[in-house]
């Protein structure tokens, strides 16, 4: 028998439930929010939100994870951290995110036992699973729990729980860390992250999209933006005023991916080999 979206709502704030208390990894997402608030709930004051505050987010992302914890209500702590301080992370691994990963799981079980909490979720939904993700390997080693997964919600599911729980960011498109905008092994810098962080505001500005990629193949700028802004680039002069600021970053080239974006698509440089590793 198939579950409507309530019964599996019901579900999850059971699984959180049971759970007793939780420390959730907290970006501010679509799918973080509906964990935390799905955990405020259920756990009341036994639930704790926590963002990492790395040059590899965006401020904005800082900023409006912040505002989200407020409106759902939940304690909220943001703790400072760096990934460009590891080496292994640094030199670009196609397991980068392994790594990066690994250290969160670090500052979040410190935090956890520090301040008596039980378990530690994250927003990873069953879609996720499809897609290449050394991360869940460190998370899973690190016994962090991913609840939407156990309650067997999709991503469209998650964000028809967010529209019921009236959360501000239920269509909100998803993000990811700005060292995935860099093709596998190929050096992460802070200059790379800051140049392709400002090509992305800059071409939000100019075109108006809503999601937008620039993937940093060095002397190119590959942007990639939602199937359906596409055409919001087809005018001479923002294509002009796009190339001409972009370029003025540092890049020499700037073209725009014809099929849109995709998630994980630097994934495709891999061979069916490395992407089962």
């Amino acid at each position: 028998m198939n579950e409507n979206i309530e019964e599996k709502l019901a579900r999850l704030i059971n699984i959180l439930k049971n759970k007793e208390s939780v420390l959730i990894a907290f970006s501010g997402g679509v799918d973080s929010a509906v964990v935390a608030a799905t955990a405020k709930i259920a756990l009341k004051n036994k639930a704790l939100a926590v963002t990492i505050n790395s040059p590899l987010i965006l401020q904005e992302e800082i900023e409006e994870a912040i505002k989200v914890a407020r409106e759902i209500g939940i304690n909220h702590i943001v703790l400072e951290g760096n990934e460009l301080e590891d080496p292994n992370f640094v030199c670009n691994p196609i397991n980068r995110c392994y790594f990066c990963k690994k250290n969160l799981a670090i500052k979040l079980k410190n935090l956890a036992e520090e301040k008596g909490f039980k378990n530690i979720v994250d927003g990873t939904n069953i879609d996720d699973l499809k897609d290449y993700r050394p991360g869940r390997v460190a998370l899973s080693e690190a016994g962090i729990d991913s609840p939407l997964v156990e309650a067997g919600l999709t991503k469209k599911e998650v964000r028809e729980i967010a529209k019921i729980l009236g959360l501000s960011i239920a269509d909100k498109p998803s993000s990811a860390c700005l060292a995935s905008r860099i093709p596998y092994g190929q050096k992460i810098t802070l200059e790379k992250i800051k140049r392709i962080a400002e090509a992305e505001k800059l071409i939000k500005e100019i075109v108006k999209v809503k999601q937008v990629r620039v993937r940093d193949h060095e002397a190119i700028a590959r942007i990639e933006v939602d199937p359906n802004e596409r055409k919001l680039f087809f005018n001479e002069k923002i294509m002009d005023e796009v190339s001409q600021k972009i370029q003025k970053l540092g890049f020499k080239f700037v073209a725009l991916e014809l099929s849109g974006y995709i998630q994980g698509s630097l994934n495709k440089m891999l061979n069916n080999k490395n992407s089962m590793q």
